[in-house]
């Protein structure tokens, strides 16, 4: 073989070599990426002085199968609940991530469990959906030492975290769907949801971080994976959510609200911001940001009026 041929060749194996290390690096790139702006975009924040915590609490056995519990100070019944499931992936993100978020909104009268699950690569789906069961199940076992109310139970979730409670929803809506999955859902009454900032359908996850979780050929999953082909009438009512600056994810706040107002499930879409003023994705963890006071405050607004008290104790 000639010389200039080798050497061709050798170029050709040595980017390829640089091109698999990248791919299999690049969610600890981003980690690296996402941890330093999480850290300055909460720099200075501490615990209201209006809201009791209850930290490190077990839900597994794996180190990363925790949740902590915020309700607001003066609290002796039990209170319409909301669960936080976090986003950044399926490879980022903790509780820690998503805590002042998450007493912003027990603030407004809400029990919140926040969580954190087991992450990929190392752990694959559906550990992510099996861990999310498993937090529903460990809370109503404790119900009344945590102040829930299991009768009045509301869902967050944005992007990774948003396909996450998509597909929870839909299970817990869907017996089929749950058994599918091989999910035993706890008792409870999920009275709505928020899809903030998400990817809900299987094909716009291919070749996205989904590549990371999936043990095998995408094609294998893709049952699995069809939220929007397991969605009936009785999935939640649904706020769902975006940003004029959320490049990855608005294109699917409107299709997603139209199938599910298509299927007679009251929704409301909003996105935040205009030409001028673009929240990015995610902007409503940012308790800072003024944009976010507004989300939180109709996310929450939503929830409440779906809360159910009367013939229920």
């Amino acid at each position: 073989m000639k010389k200039g041929k080798k050497r061709i060749l050798l170029l050709v194996a040595v980017l390829a070599c640089i091109a698999a290390g990248a791919w299999l690096l690049r969610p600890y790139y981003l980690n690296i990426s996402f941890g330093i702006s999480d850290y300055l975009r909460d720099r200075g924040l501490t615990t209201p002085e209006d809201i009791v915590r209850v930290d490190d609490q077990r839900y597994g056995d794996d180190a990363m199968q925790v949740f902590d519990v915020y309700y607001p100070r003066g609290t002796d019944a039990p209170l319409p609940t909301i669960i936080s499931i976090h986003g950044g992936g399926y490879t980022y993100g903790t509780k820690e991530t998503y805590q002042y978020y998450c007493m912003n909104l027990a603030q407004h009268g809400f029990t919140v469990v926040n969580f954190s699950y087991r992450l990929g690569p190392k752990h694959k789906f559906p550990a992510q959906l099996e861990d999310t069961n498993a937090v529903l199940t460990a809370i109503c076992e404790r119900a009344e030492e945590y102040h829930i109310d299991t009768d009045n139970i509301f869902f967050v979730g944005d992007s990774a975290g948003g396909h996450l409670n998509a597909q929870y929803s839909a299970a817990v809506t869907n017996p089929d769907y749950a058994a599918l999955l091989g999910l035993d859902i706890p008792r409870f009454t999920l009275r709505a949801t928020a899809l903030n900032c998400g990817v809900y359908e299987f094909e716009a996850l291919l070749g996205g971080q989904t590549a990371y979780i999936l043990d095998g050929e995408p094609s294998q999953y893709a049952e699995w994976m069809d939220i929007l082909g397991h969605i009936t009438e009785n999935f939640p009512p649904s706020f769902v959510m975006s940003a004029t600056g959320d490049t990855w994810c608005l294109p699917h706040a409107q299709p997603m609200a139209d199938f599910l107002r298509e299927k007679g499930i009251d929704c409301e879409l909003h996105i935040y911001g205009d030409d001028s003023h673009r929240p990015p994705h995610v902007f409503h963890i940012n308790i800072r940001d003024p944009y976010a006071t507004v989300c939180n405050d109709e996310e929450c607004a939503f929830f409440q009026k779906y809360i159910v008290t009367e013939g229920i104790y």
